[in-house]
């Protein structure tokens, strides 16, 4: 398995970035996929999750209706739009393959740990700062 994460960078408070996520050595089309996120000094954070199908997605609420999550099965790459950004959306976003096609819809309180997925990318740097 093998993801690479990609797009991430410095953005202006308000602004956007559009991440992506290409996946190779599986069958992608078979499994959901998620982004999480790490803060300076914090711990893992989920931030969305997409079905095998692209059909079923979910958020955090703290990105709710600001970040929207999809997949192209055809070219195997997964994508995190990202609107309305905030400073503290600063971190590094991984992208990370799911277990099973279902995705799950973690809780605000879920502490997220490495273990929650079967592989993670490197991450992609997203800063935003004025």
């Amino acid at each position: 398995v093998q993801l690479v994460e990609s797009g991430g960078g410095l953005a202006q408070p308000g602004g956007s970035l559009r991440l992506s996520c290409a996946a190779s050595g599986f069958t992608f089309s078979n499994y959901a996929m998620n982004w999480a996120r790490q803060a300076p000094g914090k711990g893992l954070e989920w931030v969305s999750g997409i079905g095998s199908d692209g059909g079923t997605t979910y958020y955090a609420d703290s990105v709710k209706g600001r970040f929207t999550i999809s997949r192209d099965n055809a070219k195997n790459t997964l994508y995190l739009q990202m609107n309305s950004l905030r400073p503290e959306d600063t971190a590094l976003y991984y992208c990370a393959k799911d277990h099973q096609r279902d995705p799950i819809p973690y809780p605000s309180t879920w502490k997220t740990h490495r273990t929650d997925f079967h592989s993670w990318g490197q991450g992609t740097q997203v800063t935003v700062s004025a």
